[in-house]
């Protein structure tokens, strides 16, 4: 038998069939570093058009987790495919150097008592081992961007430009000083921002209180009585009896009903609605003997059940029926309600008492609890709550309760003198902040659409942002108030700015080491020096000032928002997306950003968290040892984002799956493009067989689809929509029906490079497609491809070689989709025959397929070359009406099927059953037309 292999173009690549991604990434990596590939996307984009990705920074402590992956690989997908787009897409990394855990960390290995400086300076060394750390991680996940000059909080330029826009704000006429109840944290020992808290369940006890009445005759007199004829009292409930010592008023809805109540021995009183469930709870029977509004109740005063101390009634409108008795107690120094609601009535800063130290311990000058710790005085508030009668009841709770995110520890309310952003301050023009950046939201894009909503519900209900901190290691507070008034020094912002001026030459230590008289000279000792440090998120949040439009100021857009897009996790719309939006409307009347993009948080298979008691915990460590980079940037890309994201070992296996069905697919299409110079072998579209020209129209129409897709964020469906590609336009049909074209006509002929031509230009874009999700692979198959090219994939933009089917082409679009069809319904049948063994590969069957006259006239246009369609050794088209009753009936109307094994002798070349085999007798072993092939002037393809 004559080997006939070398007559044949067999597909032959150096692009190896198993990825080894682990091992070949970091060679990739340094590939790109030795070329300088960022930077040589930066020259290239001098001209474009640019698209601004400001990076969220993450915290500088610990190692990268999951969520951190998936949030760089976003980013990366974005500026890569925007690269692609023609944008200049730069990608400054950076970190959030300052705030507590850094502190909490360095105080837990060197002590609480060491000197401020020292644990400043041990901050900074600790957050740069941190930042190396994880920028390692990043970099290794294939995470495009300007390593070598990545932004930090903590460098000296940012600390500066921190300061500087305070300055603004404070200009503005945003800043103000003033006594709250802000959120606090005994183990932080400072207040804490709104990001900083999350909810907890807690027990509580929660306990009904009678305060005795004091006005008894003006209580009488609006109750339309002419006394009390009984001792009376009025009835709170609350869940924190540790505020009761701090009891300055009681609250009633001016519009809800109240009622006294004669339980027996003495009158209580309480909403009307309530009534019932009060007496129930407390086990009590009682009469109803009048009602009044609750406005007839103002300022009568009643006396706090064990102290010498009158509380008034005040009207407000936060007292709900929902729980309690309908009066609630007014501790103005520990609830924000209770706050503006004394305040409202003329109590001073001075009138609030506040006995509540910064470690959760009463002070000593207390009466009765003095020097205990607020928890576990409840005991004895209790007790003290019984002595005297007043205790009508006291049960233990489960509720949730507000919680340090960090110590994961039970916060109070708790009124102290801080600096604060007003929301509802007017300003000289331009509106409150509020309205500033609430008007701000509207104009923002906001992908999901769900978080505008959300974004805004937040803004519209949020406190005063309480902006100091009561903490060593954060950027100083920069102010000098004046001893006797309190009020900022005439000069502060210009004073600011001399502040910065050092901060940016020596650090923040400039401002802590300074002598006042430095800069006030004969004044300074009329001036108290602020400690404050301000909070962690006012130095993130300002990072549009101080790194967009000052250490890499060539980033950010001369007009408007600074940047276009602030892509994080859905917990930044209370967090960076919230502070940075109150900045930016403080400084200059709008968003820094024109989208907001968020994403979930990760999650196991059955939708758990992840964590190391559960064992479900993925770490990208792991994955990219023993996957690759790629598979995790395939998981990423393949899942919808806007809402919770599932990984585990089993989906990350799957996302290997798919990624050997595109890999193989590329290496398929790279082995037969083997010989081919696209500089002289490449056809113009109107030389093209008609298949490879439909391969190419459908390549651009899915090209067009996926750009789209890209532009909008949806990186599901770029992943589904091109892997679908490669399993069914491809993989199910082109790629199988050419290969015998490939192997068998003349190297030279039209028929294989119009067969090439389509490969390469499909390749062409498949690499560019991939390039922002399977960023090393993809530059791997780009090294691969034929022709003349630059060092990178990335280097390039979308191919723009694909030709559409022009209009009335006769083998159109929907002329392919019925062959499909055709094939699929042929394919079932031959899968039967297989089945039964009554065949072996399809290319031992000849098909009649018994047609409608609509099929029959589609399908004739194929002529002989029906045949390679259904890669079949034969193939010919009936009228339906001839079809016999041994005819198999197929899913697709006016399609029936009669397939037989062929008797014909095979081809040794092409394998095809054919009649002429045996007929040449210098091939014996062949077929006409691979005699044609090997020795005449080479068969023909019209259309297949």
């Amino acid at each position: 038998m004559t080997d006939y292999k070398a007559t044949l173009n067999l597909p032959d690549t150096a692009f190896p069939m198993k990825a080894g991604l682990p091992q070949r990434e970091p060679q990739t990596l340094a590939r790109w570093d030795s070329i300088g590939l960022y930077q040589k996307l930066r020259e290239i984009g001098k001209d474009r058009p640019s698209f601004v990705l400001h990076d969220g920074p993450p915290y500088a402590n610990g190692s990268i987790h999951i969520g951190h992956a998936l949030n760089k690989i976003l980013k990366d997908i974005i500026t890569r495919s925007k690269t692609l787009a023609g944008f200049d897409a730069p990608y400054v990394p950076g970190w959030d150097c300052h705030g507590l855990p850094i502190e909490h960390k360095v105080e837990t290995t060197f002590g609480k008592n060491q000197p401020a400086d020292l644990t400043r300076e041990r901050c900074r060394t600790y957050a740069a081992e941190q930042v190396a750390e994880q920028k390692a991680g990043f970099i290794r996940l294939g995470v495009l961007g300007e390593w070598d000059n990545p932004y930090l909080t903590m460098n000296f330029a940012n600390e500066a430009g921190e300061i500087r826009a305070l300055a603004e704000i404070v200009k503005n006429g945003f800043v103000f000083k003033g006594l709250k109840p802000v959120n606090f944290c005994f183990d932080c020992g400072s207040a804490l921002a709104e990001a900083e808290v999350e909810y907890q369940d807690k027990k509580s006890e929660a306990i009904d209180v009678a305060f005795p009445v004091e006005d008894a005759e003006k209580l009488a007199a609006a109750f339309g009585l002419t006394s009390l004829s009984k001792p009376t009292a009025i009835v709170i409930w609350t869940t924190t009896p540790w505020t009761i010592p701090a009891n300055q008023a009681l609250n009633v809805h001016p519009e809800f009903n109240y009622a006294l109540v004669d339980v027996g021995d003495r009158l209580l009183l309480l909403a009307e609605e309530m009534v019932e469930s009060c007496l129930q709870r407390y086990g009590l029977q009682g009469e109803v003997i009048a009602t009044v509004a609750g406005a007839e109740l103002e300022l009568i005063n009643f006396r706090h059940p064990f102290y010498e101390r009158l509380s008034p009634l005040y009207l407000a409108d936060y007292v709900e029926l929902g729980a309690g008795t309908g009066i609630v107690h007014s501790a103005p120094a520990y609830g924000e309600d209770d706050f503006y609601s004394c305040k409202r009535y003329g109590m001073s800063n001075d009138d609030i008492l506040n006995p509540v130290q910064s470690n959760g311990v009463y002070a000593e000058s207390l009466p009765f609890f003095g020097g205990q710790f607020i928890w576990k005085a409840t005991a004895d508030i209790l007790a003290k709550l019984e002595e005297v009668g007043a205790l009508l009841k006291h049960e233990t709770i489960n509720h949730s309760y507000m919680h340090c995110w960090r110590h994961k520890t039970p916060l109070i309310y708790r009124a102290t003198a801080q600096w604060f952003v007003g929301m509802d301050k007017q300003p000289n023009e331009g509106g409150t902040l509020r309205e500033r950046s609430l008007a701000a939201i509207e104009e923002t894009k906001f992908v999901p659409a769900w978080g505008q909503a959300r974004l805004h519900s937040m803004i519209a209900g949020r406190p005063d942002w309480c902006i100091s901190r009561q903490r060593n290691w954060g950027v100083p507070i920069p102010f000098f108030t004046h001893k006797e008034s309190g009020e900022l020094h005439p000069r502060t912002v210009e004073l600011m700015e001399e502040v910065a001026q050092r901060v940016e030459k020596d650090g923040i230590e400039a401002w802590f080491k300074l002598d006042a008289a430095e800069l006030l000279g004969d004044e300074a000792a009329q001036y108290d020096k602020s400690r404050d440090t301000l909070d962690v998120w006012f130095d993130s949040g300002t990072t549009h000032w101080h790194v967009l439009r000052g250490s890499h100021a060539e980033l950010a857009h001369e007009s408007g928002p600074a940047a276009d897009l602030y892509l994080e996790g859905s917990d930044q719309h209370r967090g960076w997306f919230h502070s940075s939006l109150l900045t930016g409307c403080a400084i200059d009347g709008h968003a820094p950003y024109k989208e907001l993009l968020t994403h979930g948080f990760t999650v196991d298979e059955q939708g758990r968290k992840q964590s190391k008691s559960l064992g479900n915990v993925v770490a990208p460590q792991k994955v990219i040892d023993s996957l690759g980079a790629d598979i995790l940037r395939l998981w990423v890309a393949s899942t919808d984002y806007s809402g919770e994201m599932a990984v585990s070992d089993q989906i990350l296996q799957r996302s290997a799956d798919a990624y050997r069905r595109i890999r193989n697919t590329a290496r398929f299409m790279l082995a037969n493009l083997k010989g081919f110079d696209p500089a002289k072998d490449l056809l113009p579209a109107e030389q093209m067989i008609a298949l490879d020209r439909w391969a190419v129209d459908a390549t651009a129409r899915l090209q067009a689809e996926i750009v789209e897709a890209y532009g909008e964020y949806r990186f599901w469906n770029v992943y589904s929509k091109l892997h679908n590609f490669c399993v069914q336009e491809l993989g199910g049909f082109y790629l199988d029906i050419i290969k015998d074209r490939q192997y068998t006509t003349a190297a030279d002929s039209v028929a294989r490079r119009s067969c090439q031509t389509a490969l390469f230009h499909i390749s062409e874009a498949l690499v560019r497609w991939i390039a922002p999700i399977l960023s090393f692979t993809a530059d791997e198959i780009w090294q691969y491809l034929p022709g003349e090219r630059n060092e990178s994939v990335m280097l390039n933009t979308w191919h723009e070689g694909l030709e559409l089917l022009p209009e009335g082409f006769e083998l159109d679009r929907g002329y392919w989709a019925k062959v499909t069809e055709v094939k699929a319904a042929v394919n079932k049948e031959l899968e039967s025959m297989r089945a039964a063994k009554s065949i072996g590969g399809s290319l031992q069957a000849e098909v009649t397929l018994f047609g409608d006259e609509s099929l029959q006239a589609t399908l004739a246009k194929l002529d002989d070359e029906l045949r390679f369609a259904l890669i079949t050794s034969a193939a010919k088209v009936e009228p339906l009406a001839q079809a016999p009753a041994d005819a198999v009936a197929t899913e697709l109307g006016g399609l029936k099927l009669k397939i037989l094994k062929s008797v014909h002798a095979k081809c040794a070349r092409c394998w095809h059953h054919r009649a002429d085999v045996g007929s040449h007798a210098l091939h014996p072993e062949l077929c006409g037309r691979c005699v044609t092939n090997i020795e005449g002037s080479g068969e023909e393809r019209r259309h297949v």
